[in-house]
């Protein structure tokens, strides 16, 4: 049965967008029900938010055991951050190949291939021994490249399943699974290590986890997901799906070249700003990611609270608390700021970035203070870094979304790879290098000490209490773009 309204579409600078679009932006419509129930599309995406877990906590095994992984192959500093480098090299590489894929090609096969590739990868790293450190490094590398094609594709089918009323809150549950994975990364690595005194196990549970997730996937995601053009999405009430393209009058969109696409986003400025914000978002929580165990570690050696570690198995009670904190700070915070950027939309239009760039500006203050006050009281360190991560977590789902309102859907795919590529080349992928090199810079011009392995650490994490600052002026600068932009992308 098909039915045929007509309502008037308030003007541009009446409308809402993101979480209250809903309630903000109707039109002409012919809809016709859905195939598929919302059960079903819930299904999905829990399927979806699944296997982004399991993602994140392949990305956060080698940092929950850095230590024992250092003792094992004998690296330094420099060394041991380039193994996270090497991860997010890759990864940020085959992004774009993915989202031009994610664009293109069926994205059920793409992700599935993706799982099978980074849990075959994951489970193979656990039997290397200690004389082939370069084939570990190999590893790492290739299980970036299999995550690229989930983190790249997954958004946007749950984009395309829900309509704007819903979209933030399914993004949010989404990347909520990105500290909630991570935390589990340290947990499950360090937990594992502690159990069987050999921390080669811990890269052996997330592959059947992964194995279930392909299994999952193949049963319940639909082999093709209604790719809904702008006129879907804007078109869209009480669950149907619009046929704008067959309605008289509304054109079919014209397809373009990826290197149109990326000229296009280039000229976005909400698109590059916010991308440079999440940047900065990335460098800070990559470094801190893979050296915070450690420098606690470090520091309770010069408190005098923790002996050297000699033994097979290291002490991992700095990275289960560090994995517990990232969970707790990361839910809190993705929910947080999605709530506030729900509520603070209503009364102005810039909500978004200014939310992100003010929790940029409070997280680098937490940070740096957490670096001072860690040779005292690491009671204290935890409580800032704590906080520190519940405020980069405020901006995870908030940063989505400002893609998803300022990018018109069919470059989507593209514009997630094209960040995920700046992001990370800009940011975590060298971070943890980059502090690790600092570290070991300050070392060797200083006697070999306890002390001197806990300065050499904590000076180099100083930069990244300023790069946050720099994220929030990039989210300030972002803020002076965003209406025009999404005005441009609703036409």
């Amino acid at each position: 049965h098909e039915s045929t309204s007509l309502q008037s579409q308030p003007p541009p600078e009446k409308q809402n967008y993101g979480a209250a679009a809903a309630h903000g932006r109707q039109g002409p419509v012919m809809s016709v029900s859905r195939k598929n129930p919302a059960k079903r599309d819930y299904l999905v995406a829990a399927v979806l938010c699944y296997a982004n877990l399991i993602n994140f906590m392949d990305w956060f095994l080698v940092p929950g055991i850095l230590l024992d992984i250092q003792k094992y192959f004998k690296l330094g500093d420099g060394d041991t951050g380039l193994l996270q480098t090497v991860f997010i090299l890759c990864y940020m590489l085959a992004a774009p190949v993915f989202g031009y894929l994610g664009d293109r090609y069926n994205r059920k096969i793409i992700l599935g291939a993706g799982i099978f590739f980074w849990s075959g990868v994951t489970l193979s790293s656990s039997f290397i021994s200690e004389l082939y450190y370069w084939m570990f490094f190999l590893s790492r590398g290739l299980v970036g490249i299999g995550t690229a094609s989930y983190s790249t594709i997954a958004p946007t089918i749950i984009a395309d399943l829900f309509e704007e009323g819903k979209r933030t809150t399914m993004l949010s549950v989404f990347y909520i699974f990105i500290p909630v994975g991570s935390g589990l990364g340290y947990v499950l690595a360090a937990g594992t290590a502690g159990l069987t005194g050999d921390w080669h196990w811990a890269f052996r549970i997330t592959p059947c986890m992964g194995g279930l997730a392909l299994v999952l996937l193949i049963l319940l995601v639909p082999h093709r997901t209604q790719r809904r053009t702008a006129a879907h999405r804007a078109l869209s009430i009480s669950g149907t799906i619009q046929v704008a393209a067959e309605k008289p009058g509304v054109h079919r969109t014209a397809k373009t070249t990826w290197c149109q696409d990326v000229i296009s986003l280039a000229k976005n400025w909400s698109f590059v700003w916010s991308s440079l914000g999440l940047t900065a978002m990335a460098f800070v929580t990559g470094a801190l990611g893979m050296w915070v165990p450690l420098f606690l570690y470090r520091a309770r050696l010069v408190q005098g609270t923790a002996s050297p570690c000699l033994q097979e198995t290291c002490n991992s009670s700095n990275s289960l608390i560090f994995g517990g904190i990232t969970i707790g700070t990361g839910m809190l915070g993705v929910i947080a700021g999605a709530e506030a950027a729900r509520r603070l939309r209503k009364i102005n239009n810039k909500a978004d970035p200014l939310i992100c760039a003010t929790s940029m500006f409070i997280s680098a203050v937490c940070l740096y203070i957490a670096l001072m006050v860690a040779q005292t009281s690491i009671l204290s360190t935890f409580i800032f870094i704590a906080f520190g991560e519940l405020f980069l977590s405020v901006n995870w789902a908030v940063v989505t979304d400002i893609l998803l309102y300022v990018v018109t859907p069919r470059r989507q795919s593209t514009a997630i790879a094209l960040q995920i590529l700046v992001s990370h080349l800009l940011g975590d992928a060298g971070s943890p290098y980059l502090i690790g090199i600092i570290s070991n810079a300050i070392q060797a011009k200083n006697v070999h000490s306890f002390q001197w392995s806990f300065w050499s650490m904590q000076y180099s994490f100083i930069v990244c209490a300023f790069v946050g600052v720099f994220g929030g002026g990039f989210f300030l600068l972002t803020s002076l773009y965003i209406e025009e932009d999404r005005k441009e992308a609703e036409q």
